[in-house]
């Protein structure tokens, strides 16, 4: 059996990072590296890390796309579920982050906005799917 174990998102400062998700989502820092180039949160079954882009660039000699608020985001995103989607836009946005779409309900029911964080990734707040 396969298990999904991480998503790393690659960030110019890790502690600065951890610490945006730990404010806004209320999640927990499990590991920081000494020299702040690697970092986990505990978030449930799947554990959000954040590499240094210094260190994947160690790993990754071709170079990778950074990601930031200057450049469009890319083509994925994390997802979010909560009650109350404007409650959380709200205070990701008094954290730093960047609205990209206000709450809007769908027609499956759902209430979904879009933001990006600090870093320019793509997170989507959304409440349950019911059904």
């Amino acid at each position: 059996m396969v298990k999904f174990g991480y998503t790393i998102l690659y960030v110019e400062d890790v502690e600065k990072s951890i610490e945006f998700y730990e404010n806004v989502f209320g999640f927990a820092r499990k590991f920081i590296s000494p020299d702040n180039d690697y970092g986990e949160l505990n978030t449930g079954e799947t554990t959000i890390s954040f590499a240094s882009k210094k260190l994947a660039s160690h790993n990754l000699s071709e170079g990778f796309i950074e990601s930031s608020l200057e450049d469009k985001p890319f083509a994925i995103e994390l997802g979010f579920i909560t009650e109350d989607v404007g409650d959380l836009v709200q205070k990701a946005t008094s954290f730093g982050a960047v609205l990209v779409t206000e709450p809007k309900k769908k027609p499956w029911g759902q209430i979904v906005a879009y933001v990006r964080d600090t870093d320019g990734f793509l997170l989507e707040i959304c409440t349950p799917m019911h059904g």
